[in-house]
């Protein structure tokens, strides 16, 4: 889960360029390969065998993560040039990731011509409601305008755009949970196959038992120092690469789920008949 990528960090949200590019960097060497959420929460990717999914989130849709320049190319300094270039240098790492975005979404680029230009380029565009609302105070019906509004603004911006994915504003949880994922406001309906919290820990496979699509966890990207450091991507990348956290490996063949036979029962029963177990 990545905010602003900007030179001094306000917050401990916020990363340096060169500590993202840094974390890109080390993604790449330790075979992860970035998926959309789109692709992880419905189980639809392929990627090689001995390689590792990741979801590259931004959330708040800031001008740090995508400016273009006058000739319509993102800014070298950006999240999304910064991210472009380590994928030109390791070219297994694929160029992918999914921008929770509100209704105003890159002011200074001009959200029409940003979110047209993620869509066009292949990046996921998911939904952070329209003004980035605290959505468990609010009424069913609040919720469902919030959500849909975003929705309807994100279809003028970029026509064509599949919005199956949420960030939830602050990771709290509209009441009941499930309008985060299908919901209707004024003619306009959506529906999403996962909904994010904010970061804590590494999500669960998307075959198991327990994932839940109306709550998925992410990780906070953040330094080793950093507040809340247990919490953070350096942390979890440490435990994930010595193997004392579980780490999610691609057999390559994306029409199978490989897994320990000792490990069965967590596996979710609608995924069972594609299961290979060893």
């Amino acid at each position: 889960m990545y905010h602003q990528v900007v030179d001094k960090p306000s917050s401990a949200y916020d990363r340096t360029p060169q500590d993202f590019r840094a974390e890109l960097q080390r993604l790449a060497r330790e075979k992860y390969i970035p998926v959309t959420a789109a692709e992880y929460s419905t189980g639809k990717f392929d990627i090689p065998a001995g390689t590792h999914p990741v979801v590259l989130t931004f959330d708040d849709s800031s001008d740090s993560q995508l400016n273009l320049e006058p000739d319509g190319e993102p800014t070298d300094d950006c999240a999304v040039g910064i991210l472009l270039d380590v994928a030109h240098r390791h070219r297994a790492f694929r160029p992918v990731a999914t921008f929770f975005v509100n209704g105003d979404a890159f002011p200074a680029t001009g959200g029409k011509k940003a979110l047209a230009w993620l869509h066009r380029h292949g990046f996921e565009i998911g939904n952070h409601t329209l003004d980035h609302a605290q959505l468990s105070g609010l009424t069913p019906g609040q919720v469902q305008r919030q959500i849909a509004a975003d929705q309807k603004a994100i279809s003028r911006r970029a026509p064509g755009a599949q919005v199956v994915s949420m960030g939830l504003p602050f990771g709290i949880q509209p009441d009941p949970a499930e309008l985060a994922l299908a919901g209707s406001w004024h003619g306009v309906s959506y529906e999403h196959h996962g909904a994010y919290l904010v970061g804590a820990n590494p999500a669960p496979s998307p075959y198991a038992a327990t994932f839940d699509p109306a709550g998925i966890p992410r990780i906070r990207s953040a330094a080793p120092d950093a507040e809340d450091a247990q919490f953070g991507s350096s942390h979890w990348l440490d435990k994930l690469a010595s193997g004392t956290a579980p780490r999610y490996t691609s057999d390559g063949d994306p029409e199978h789920i490989s897994y320990p036979e000792s490990s069965s029962a967590s596996v979710a029963k609608r995924y069972l008949s594609r299961g290979r177990p060893y």
